[in-house]
């Protein structure tokens, strides 16, 4: 974090308090939970309660499962929070297809998230293998 004072420039470190801020595959799923967000205003408005709801729903839950999985009890808890978090991966997949079918995203963009996607669930899937 960068602030400035009387034209002096001043960085403050932001210390993490949380285990899952460290990892890079909840990092990972952030970034791609905000271009889901924001592919989802060009959505059609009759989407709005069904494609558009479903695929920020799940989205949200991949990053939100490797987070409360990752300050549970044990590594076997991490490990099933993983693997819903894996499953709502697959979902935003799903999601993008029935997006290109039914016309809100291209075949250029839908090969861009599905590429992306890809690699964050090889990312959850090492993780959760690695217990």
């Amino acid at each position: 974090m960068v602030h400035s004072r009387n034209g002096i420039v001043v960085k403050k470190q932001i210390v993490m308090a949380f285990r899952f801020e460290d990892l890079q595959v909840w990092q990972k799923a952030m970034d791609l939970g905000e271009q889901i967000n924001k592919l989802t205003k060009a959505f059609p408005k009759d989407e709005l309660f069904i494609l558009t709801s479903q695929i920020k729903r799940a989205a949200d839950s991949v990053i939100l499962n490797i987070a409360e999985g990752s300050t549970g009890q044990s590594k076997a808890v991490f490990k099933v929070f993983l693997g819903y978090s894996l499953r709502s991966a697959i979902e935003v997949v799903s999601c993008l297809f029935i997006a290109k079918r039914r016309g809100c995203i291209d075949d250029k963009l839908f090969t861009e998230l599905y590429g992306e996607y890809e690699v964050l669930v090889k990312m959850i899937t090492a993780l959760k293998n690695s217990f």
